[in-house]
């Protein structure tokens, strides 16, 4: 089966539901029905329409991957065993896995979306000794 290469505003609707429900653009050009992801970047720079709605998918991505955080954070069904003694035993490889999975996504959406899930700098100018700045002019 060919994989489709003409730009359809249906098609381009699929991609973007795709990207709001939280998959990343690599699988969703895996799928045989989708598009190269050349072609996808092809038409976002030639389809404004395309473009701006792809813009809002992303930012809709970075919530759903917000929801995905909790799910996981809430998640502890696997954190603990029994051992061959009946033993309860935390598994650390699980919940190291659930933080590498929580750690990536909160990455990835600091950059998407820098303003809502980045980390707040502030920057403070101040003179000596925490004082005022003071301010001269030298006159040449």
């Amino acid at each position: 089966m060919a994989r489709p290469s003409i730009f359809t505003p249906e098609l381009a609707a699929a991609i973007c539901e795709r990207l709001a429900n939280g998959e990343s653009l690599r699988r969703i050009c895996e799928d045989d029905a989708m598009p190269a992801k050349s072609s996808v970047f092809k038409w976002l720079s030639q389809d404004k329409v395309f473009a701006d709605q792809y813009a809002r998918a992303r930012e809709a991505q970075a919530d759903s991957w917000a929801d995905d955080i909790i799910q996981i954070s809430d998640d502890g069904e696997n954190d603990t065993y029994k051992d061959e003694d009946g033993h309860e035993r935390t598994n650390q490889d699980v919940i190291a896995r659930s933080r590498l999975r929580v750690d990536t996504r909160k990455w990835l959406m600091a950059r998407m979306a820098p303003k809502k899930y980045g980390d707040k700098i502030t920057q403070e100018h101040t003179g000596a000794e925490g004082g005022p700045l003071v301010v001269s002019w030298l006159k040449s």
